[in-house]
């Protein structure tokens, strides 16, 4: 069909020519109402963003000489957020002299790390950055 009879037959439908495949020898067009096409659209990329979890990282810290309560207190909290599908990262902060403690705190993040080996499993191991040792654990299984 030409062009100009295209235009002029969806000009009296009262609808818009859109081009589909402008690589197309010939071109191929279609007519429809673009403005509902967009409103269609917007509408499905927006259900679609509701779905869409995203993940997001919970931080604890913990220090050199934290007490049994504190840590069980803690670890509550951290099988809540992998639970919920984010992931967790769990920070000991030497403070001063704290320093010297180090393994005690690779004690603690790998104590960490094996009591919530059912719900999570270590993206990144315990590393030293400075005056702080973190380590980051992701679910196994996310919310449903």
């Amino acid at each position: 069909m030409a062009i100009n009879d295209a235009i002029q037959f969806a000009n009296n439908m009262g609808l818009d020519l859109v081009e589909v495949a402008a690589n197309a020898k010939p071109p191929v067009c279609k007519v429809m109402d673009f403005g509902k096409y967009l409103f269609e659209k917007k509408k499905k990329e927006k259900e679609a963003k509701k779905k869409q979890h995203t993940v997001s990282i919970k931080e604890l810290r913990f220090r050199p000489h934290t007490d049994d309560h504190d840590y069980n207190f803690k670890l509550k909290h951290a099988e809540g957020f992998l639970k919920d599908g984010d992931k967790v990262k769990a920070t000991v902060q030497f403070r001063g002299r704290d320093i010297i403690y180090s393994e005690k705190g690779e004690e603690l993040l790998d104590r960490f790390a094996k009591d919530l080996e059912d719900l999570g499993k270590i993206e990144q191991k315990a590393t030293l950055e400075g005056k702080r040792m973190s380590l980051i654990l992701t679910p196994t299984s996310a919310k449903k």
